[in-house]
């Protein structure tokens, strides 16, 4: 009897556990039959898939490889038969959801409650952060990311397009004057970010031409968020995507500046996932929420 099935799961209930004995508990099985298990599936493949110790488990290379190729296919093999039935379910079981904190906090939570009220047995697992991850180190099933791709192991689909604008508050403006050309800058405090930025400056369209506008300033922030609430404080002039900036442009909060310069310049935003062919039912809802409830300020 071919038990390739049995060992795949019981394998990523071993790597999932960390243990024999909780893949073991997990499963209804014995420590030693999930043992076997797993030497089995490492005969047949040839490699070496976990490093064992007394107490716990450390997936080599390619268990790591391994875990995230199968944990896919399994999901769809779970999803598949769960349309066979006579009562046929819908998407179920744990969505983790990796985006920046400007999208999430003004894109993603407003529209969110609509996705897990329509699908009540997703679990919304959602992390923040400005900070770029691996989507497979992470185990997130979307990462949702603004500006040029780079990981070209994932599938990306696009969600749309921000432009940038220069911003700052009416006070702000009121205490140190309105920049009115790019190199007025040099007297204003400039708001940046702490994380690595893929081109230096601020770009401007000036004589014809795009320049690259060095900025100093005396604060740095380590997300969108944190530049956008320091410029809507006072504390300077910023250069953010309109999407992030949009509710403050329209309360007033802030005002843009040097609109006339504007270089044109834009980021796109994608919903990242692993890129297999099938997707979880889950996954596959979720971007097609994204697809029908998603609406980018422009």
């Amino acid at each position: 009897m071919d038990k390739r099935f049995g060992d795949m799961e019981t394998f990523l209930a071993a790597a999932n556990g960390g243990t024999f004995a909780a893949a073991a508990k997990a499963l209804r099985l014995t420590p030693s039959a999930v043992s076997r298990s797993v030497a089995r599936l490492e005969a047949r493949l040839g490699v070496l898939l976990m490093q064992r110790t007394t107490r716990s488990l450390t997936l080599t290379p390619e268990g790591q490889a391994y875990r995230d190729r199968i944990s896919a296919l399994l999901a769809e093999v779970d999803a598949v038969e769960q349309t066979l039935g006579q009562a046929p379910a819908g998407p179920r079981g744990p969505l983790r959801i990796n985006a920046a904190v400007p999208f999430g906090v003004h894109c993603l939570l407003p529209i969110l409650p609509r996705f897990t009220e329509a699908y009540p047995e997703v679990i919304v697992d959602l992390s923040l952060s400005d900070a770029v991850v691996d989507l497979i180190e992470e185990r997130a099933d979307v990462a949702i990311r603004i500006g040029p791709l780079r990981d070209t192991r994932l599938r990306a689909k696009k969600l749309g397009h921000s432009r940038m604008v220069v911003v700052a508050s009416p006070d702000y403006l009121a205490r140190c004057g309105t920049p009115a050309a790019p190199d007025d800058l040099t007297s204003h405090a400039c708001l940046r970010f702490s994380f690595r930025r893929s081109v230096e400056g601020w770009p401007f369209r000036t004589g014809g031409r795009i320049v690259q506008r060095p900025v100093e300033g005396a604060f740095f922030g380590n997300s969108g968020e944190v530049v956008r609430a320091m410029a809507v404080a006072g504390g300077g002039i910023a250069r953010l995507g309109y999407f992030h900036a949009a509710a403050d442009l329209s309360a007033g909060r802030l005002v843009e500046v040097l609109a006339d310069f504007s270089a044109g310049d834009g980021e796109d935003i994608h919903a990242l996932y692993d890129g297999h062919q099938r997707l979880a039912l889950r996954i596959r809802a979720f971007l097609d929420f994204l697809d029908r409830e998603l609406t980018l300020p422009d």
